[in-house]
């Protein structure tokens, strides 16, 4: 009788290849990249917020006043780059330690990846001007990121589950190393050729917003509404422009951006319009086609940033064009309880100024052009709010969608409930442009030139000094409006050391601008730009 050796056909072999430690990891990036792209290319073909701008917004709403100060000084005008790079990370993290517990529980994938598309239908469904559409992109996701995750771990743990000798088929047992190195490799390139194709669909899109504008604005004609005063903004002078580097009109290209907006609205011009409401006799609803048949004015306006430090670039001039706020609300009827200007951008950024800063002669205006062409997207296209004299925060509505009239208990507009000042005047700001912070110079004649501004007010006076010496009256340029800044000129006879220069303003109320240094919140910094220079 023959003896028959019985052999374990479920049990481990030795032999057996187990994947390395990092195969789970990655397997949870490569789902996760997958889940985004995914989410990306299915929000632009049926055009809706992106699930990462979604939550990337919802998260600058939610952002307490000291953090977003904090990242205005860490990164200035990169913040919403800092913010984007730390979404990337966070989810790369995230999905490294998913990919390494969902090999141990393969369900963990699908669970998590599922748990993170239905937050971010959620919150895509809640954005402003989204409906339940935007919660697909999510949702398509999270289940393409999750049965690829399913996939990948599966063939991870082939290496870690006993194993059946011999097996049907003639492919080697447990870990394959070369399988999934192609299955990794197939969904990594697929899920670039998917963000590539996004990406072209939402150039594709920008393209046709910017084809909805208008070639070129209609013509600035003198305004008999406007009796003596010109319609058309003055000519600069070339005796207006004395700083070396910075020009009287700033280009658009070189105009400062600072907003909230993760990505540029895509409001096509011919399905946009604007709602004035509120206390108002007439509510009146004005479309971009409306806006362009109204008499047309232009205004050379310097607007800054409260951001904007002691010495700062978040401020610019540029020419304006459009329609006068004022006569808009005259239209409408003010009534005489309204105390509040507060309006709402496409993508649902609210500010507030006082109703006399409409109406009390200023050049306030709804723009549609900037520098002779219709506004630039990233500017606010098809239209914005200037308000000659107030920072941004609380007047420059870009992409503008509608104005109530209401009363200061009523709304707060975006900055103000994060600790910021309700009402912000520009204050008086003089910057020093040449030379240079820390630059060598040869003693001898050296032109210390720069900027002053003090919107509304006007710029009446700048002076120098040097070392904590007498202050010295420096050249102006020509006053072209009191609405823009004044660019000026001190010829420093400069000795060999190193030297201390500071500037100071003078409005036209007759007010010196303020030595006390103070940080930009809550209403503006204060202080005197200040440079320290080497001369040999």
């Amino acid at each position: 009788m023959t003896d028959h050796l019985e052999i374990d056909t479920t049990a481990p072999r030795a032999d057996t290849p187990a994947a390395p430690a990092w195969a789970g990891p990655v397997s949870g990036l490569v789902a996760a990249a997958a889940a985004i792209a995914t989410g990306l290319l299915v929000a632009e073909v049926i055009d809706v917020d992106t699930p990462l701008n979604a939550v990337g917004s919802e998260f600058i709403d939610h952002t307490p006043g000291w953090l977003k100060t904090l990242a205005i000084d860490w990164f200035g005008t990169n913040d919403k780059t800092a913010l984007r790079v730390g979404m990337v990370l966070t989810i790369a993290v995230l999905s490294l330690v998913v990919g390494a517990l969902a090999r141990r529980r393969p369900v963990v994938g699908p669970v998590a990846l599922g748990v993170f598309g239905l937050i971010g239908a959620v919150i895509s469904v809640g954005r402003p001007g989204q409906g339940a559409s935007a919660a697909v992109p999510a949702l398509v996701g999270a289940v393409v990121g999750g049965a690829l995750l399913w996939h990948l771990v599966r063939l991870v743990r082939r290496g870690d589950a006993p194993t059946e000798v011999p097996g049907p088929s003639r492919a080697p047992d447990g870990w394959d190393r070369r399988r999934f190195m192609i299955a990794t490799s197939g969904a990594a390139g697929v899920t670039v050729v998917a963000a590539a194709v996004a990406n072209r669909v939402a150039q594709v899109r920008l393209d046709d917003v910017r084809d909805s504008a208008p070639a070129a604005l209609p013509p600035v004609v003198d305004n008999p509404t406007l009796g003596d005063v010109a319609s058309a903004a003055p000519v600069v002078p070339p005796s207006a422009t004395l700083s070396p580097v910075t020009p009287f009109i700033t280009p658009n290209d070189d105009f400062y951006l600072i907003d909230t907006a993760l990505s540029v609205p895509r409001i096509s011009a011919t399905d946009w319009s604007v709602e004035i409401s509120g206390m108002v006799d007439r509510p009146i609803t004005l479309t971009y086609a409306d806006l362009l048949a109204r008499p047309q004015v232009e205004r050379i306006v310097t607007i800054s940033c409260v951001s904007n430090e002691v010495g700062g670039d978040l401020v610019g001039t540029a020419v304006w064009q459009g329609v006068m706020l004022a006569d808009v609300l005259a239209e409408a009827g003010v009534r005489p309880e309204a105390e509040q200007v507060f309006t709402t951008s496409v993508d649902g950024w609210t500010c507030g100024f006082p109703v006399a800063a409409a109406l009390d002669g200023r050049d306030a205006m709804i723009a549609l052009g900037m520098n002779g062409e219709p506004l630039p997207l990233r500017h606010g296209f098809p239209a914005r709010l200037i308000v000659p004299g107030l920072y941004g925060y609380v007047s420059a509505t870009k992409w503008l969608q509608s104005i109530e009239l209401t009363t200061w208990d009523a709304d707060e507009g975006y900055w103000v409930p994060r600790g910021w000042a309700r009402e912000a005047p520009i204050k008086t700001q003089s910057r020093i442009d040449v030379p240079k912070r820390r630059a060598e110079v040869a003693a001898g004649t050296v032109a210390v030139a720069g900027i002053a501004w003090a919107p509304h007010r006007g710029v009446t006076k700048v002076e120098v000094r040097v070392d904590s010496g007498e202050w010295q009256p420096a050249r102006l340029g020509d006053d072209v409006t009191s609405d823009a800044w004044r660019q000026w000129v001190y010829e420093w006879d400069a000795t060999p050391g190193e030297h201390t220069l500071q500037v100071r303003a003078t409005d036209g109320d007759g007010v010196i601008q303020t030595e006390q240094v103070s940080r930009p919140d809550p209403d503006g910094a204060t202080g005197w730009h200040t440079r320290t220079v080497s001369v040999s």
